[in-house]
């Protein structure tokens, strides 16, 4: 056939890549759909509590299937068992394609033997809380 481009063909569908082009999502639609979704769960609860619980489980929904995907494309069918080379994996890819940029520090916890924090000093989501709180005092009367 002529004009007829070769397709490239991906055995698996989570082979695919995730975007065409580039695989960067605007910061401006991020922080519209994480600023609509904030205010959609503060409309459906009446406490902070189950605020943050329904927060909670919408992100631990995303992150289980964002690391599922990424276990699947960078380790194939390698199982990692060792505790600290699964953080190390959070901490570096996961991280930056989450966030475009690795984690900055991984660190052992002092109260307990299994605690482990990985620490951003400025985290992308909570640059909009920040804005969003400084709005709210400001347009105060």
């Amino acid at each position: 056939m002529i004009g007829v481009g070769k397709a490239k063909q991906y055995a698996n569908v989570l082979d695919k890549p995730l975007s065409r082009g580039r695989q960067e999502v605007s910061l401006s639609a991020f922080a519209f759909l994480f600023s609509e979704m904030v205010q959609y769960n503060q409309t459906q609860v009446d406490n902070i509590a189950e605020l943050e619980r329904r927060l909670e489980d919408a992100g631990y929904a995303v992150g289980a299937r964002v690391l599922e995907l990424l276990c699947h494309r960078e380790k194939g069918n390698k199982r990692e068992i060792r505790l600290l080379h699964i953080l190390g994996f959070i901490h570096t890819t996961v991280w930056k394609v989450l966030f475009g940029k690795g984690a900055d520090s991984l660190e052992k916890g002092t109260e307990h033997e299994d605690e482990y924090m990985i620490s951003e000093k400025e985290l992308l989501v909570n640059r909009f809380v920040k804005l969003h709180i400084v709005l709210q005092v400001t347009s105060m009367p």
